[in-house]
C-alpha cells in the first residue's frame, strides 16, 4: 500500500450495521453512472435469475431464510452483485409477474480491513448500506454474533464471499473458508430454537469477467512495461513480432500467442529467481536449487509445453517461495505455520493487527513521547513484515500451467496483472491502482439452492458428524463454483 502504517494506533473496533433506506435508495442511483466512470464494467448479466427471484419472494413470505454465497475474482465484484439485485433481479421478477416487496436489497459481511486501506468514507458507507464487519484472521466472536444475528433476523438475506479474498482468476476458485457453511448451519439452529419453521439455503452465485474486445495490444504493452521495470532487455524476436502490430478485439496467429507466452514464462521465471535470491541471500532461507531453461525457436504447442519450466516444477518453486516468506513473517511475529497459505496469510494478517491497532493502547494521546516512540517502532516493523504477506496472497492460485491450458486473452491479462501487482508491492507502490486493459462484460449465474436444513439432522448427531457437514457442505458450494465457470 502507498501509504503504510508507521504509528500505533486505538485498536480496531466493530463496525456494526446501521441500515439506512435512503442511502441504499442514493447507492442505487448512483450506482450505473459510478461502473461507468470508475470501473471497466460496460454490461452486467445474469442466468437463472429466476431462482434468486423464487428465494426473495419465499423469504419475503417467511418460508425462508438464506445466505448468496458469491465468486470473489475481482475487487469490482460487490458492485456486480449490488446491480444483480437492484437492476436484474427486479426486472426478471417484473417479468414473470411475481412481486416482491420493495426495497431489495442484501446485507452483506465485509473484511474490517477494507476501511483502512478504501478509507473513512467506507467506514461510514458500508454500515448503512446493512454491512457487517469481520475480522477474518482470529474468532471475531462479536462479527460473528452480528453476521449470525442477520442471517436469523436480518430483513434482507446476507450475502457472503467465501473465498474471502479476490484471487485475481476468472476461470479458478480458491480454496473456501469454512465460515460460510458454519454459518448456514447455526441458522437452522437459532430458527429451531425459536420454533421458527424457515428453510435455510446457501445459493452460489458465480461472477466472471470478460473483455469485451480482447487486449492483446494493451497486453503486449504491459509487458513491455513490466520487463523494463524487472531489467529483461528487448531481444531481437521481439522486435519481429511488433511488427506484425498486435490489435485489441484482432485474435493473434498461433505464433504470435506463443512469442506472448515466452514472455510471460520469461517474465515469471525472472521474478521467481530474483526472488528465490532475495529470500535466501537477505534472510537465510532455504529454497530449492533453480533448473532455468532457455527457449528456442518452436513450432507447436506441444513443443512449446516441453520446452517451457515444467508446470509441476514452477509451481513446486512458487509454492516453496510463497512458504518461505510466510516463515519470514511467522518468524517474526511467533506465529506457528498451520494449515493453508490463506489460513496462514489471515492468522500473519491479524497478528500484524495487534501490533499496529493495539488492544492495550486505547487512548494513544496519553503515552509518554517515550512509550508513543517505542509503539511506533513496533507498529512500523509490524507493517514492513506484513508485506511478505500481501505478497502471497496476490499468488496463493497461480499454479503455473493456467495459460497453457487455454491461452485466451482473458487469461494472458489476468496473469500479467498478478505479475504486476507483485512489481507494484515489491516497488512500494499502491496496487489497487490496477491499470485497466479494456473494457469488461460481466455474467453472473445463479447456482441451485443448497439447503442447509436437509443436513441438520447429520450435522447435529454428534461434534464429528458437525465438523464432516461444514466439510461437505464448504465442498459442494466449491464444486457448484467451478461448474458456472
Amino acid at each position: 500500500m502507498s501509504n503504510p502504517v508507521i504509528q500505533a494506533q486505538p485498536p480496531l473496533e466493530f463496525i456494526p450495521p446501521a441500515f439506512n433506506p435512503l442511502v441504499v435508495q442514493g447507492v442505487k442511483m448512483l450506482l450505473p453512472i459510478w461502473l461507468r466512470s470508475r470501473t471497466s464494467i460496460t454490461e452486467i448479466k445474469a442466468d437463472n435469475v429466476e431462482t434468486l427471484v423464487d428465494l426473495y419472494q419465499q423469504f419475503q413470505s417467511g418460508k425462508t431464510r438464506f445466505l448468496m454465497a458469491f465468486r470473489h475474482p475481482s475487487a469490482d465484484d460487490p458492485f456486480s452483485l449490488l446491480y444483480l439485485i437492484s437492476y436484474i433481479l427486479p426486472q426478471v421478477a417484473k417479468q414473470k409477474g411475481i412481486p416482491l416487496q420493495k426495497p431489495l436489497h442484501s446485507h452483506f459481511m465485509y473484511d474490517r480491513g477494507i476501511p483502512i486501506w478504501a478509507g473513512s468514507i467506507v467506514s461510514w458507507l458500508y454500515p448503512r448500506l446493512g454491512g457487517t464487519s469481520i475480522h477474518r484472521g482470529k474468532l471475531d466472536r462479536v462479527g460473528l454474533r452480528s453476521a449470525r444475528n442477520l442471517l436469523v433476523n436480518g430483513n434482507f438475506p446476507l450475502a457472503a464471499a467465501p473465498e474471502g479474498a479476490t484471487n485475481g482468476h476468472n476461470e479458478l476458485v480458491s480454496p473456501l473458508e469454512p465460515g460460510i457453511a458454519q454459518l448456514g448451519f447455526w441458522c437452522a439452529e437459532d430458527l429451531l430454537k425459536a420454533e421458527r419453521s424457515e428453510q435455510v439455503f446457501i445459493v452460489p452465485i458465480g461472477i466472471k469477467y470478460s473483455y469485451v474486445q480482447a487486449p492483446w495490444k494493451q497486453i503486449e504493452q504491459l509487458l513491455t512495461t513490466l520487463e523494463a521495470d524487472s531489467g529483461l532487455s528487448a531481444n531481437s524476436e521481439n522486435s519481429q513480432f511488433k511488427n506484425q502490430q498486435l490489435v485489441s478485439g484482432v485474435e493473434p496467429s498461433d505464433e504470435v500467442k506463443k512469442w506472448l507466452y515466452k514472455r510471460v514464462y520469461k517474465l515469471g521465471e525472472h521474478f521467481l529467481s530474483l526472488m528465490e535470491n532475495f529470500y535466501t541471500k537477505f534472510y537465510h532461507q532455504k529454497l530449492p536449487t533453480a533448473h532455468k531453461k532457455e527457449f528456442t525457436s518452436v513450432t507447436s504447442t506441444e513443443e512449446l509445453e516441453s520446452q517451457s519450466l515444467s508446470y509441476k516444477e514452477f509451481s513446486t518453486r512458487l509454492h516453496a517461495l510463497l512458504d518461505v516468506a510466510l516463515q519470514v513473517a511467522e518468524q517474526y511475529f511467533n506465529v506457528l505455520p498451520k494449515g493453508s497459505l490463506i489460513d496462514r496469510c489471515r492468522r500473519l494478517e491479524q497478528a500484524g493487527w495487534d501490533c499496529i491497532y493495539r488492544e492495550d493502547i486505547k487512548n494513544p494521546e496519553k503515552l509518554s513521547a517515550l512509550e508513543k516512540g517505542l509503539a511506533d517502532r513496533i507498529a512500523a516493523e509490524a507493517n514492513l513484515r506484513m508485506w511478505h504477506m500481501r505478497l502471497v496472497e496476490s499468488f496463493v492460485s497461480v499454479t503455473g500451467k493456467y495459460i497453457l491450458e487455454k491461452p485466451t486473452a482473458d487469461r494472458f491479462a489476468e496473469t500479467t496483472l498478478l505479475m504486476w501487482d507483485m512489481m507494484t508491492r515489491i516497488k512500494g507502490g499502491n496496487p489497487f491502482m490496477r491499470p485497466k486493459l479494456g473494457k469488461q462484460r460481466v455474467q453472473m449465474t445463479i447456482g441451485e439452492p443448497i439447503s442447509v436444513s436437509e443436513r441438520w439432522d447429520t450435522y447435529s448427531s454428534s461434534r464429528r458428524s458437525a465438523k464432516q457437514s461444514v466439510e461437505n457442505l464448504t465442498q459442494d458450494i466449491q464444486t457448484a463454483f467451478e461448474s458456472m465457470i
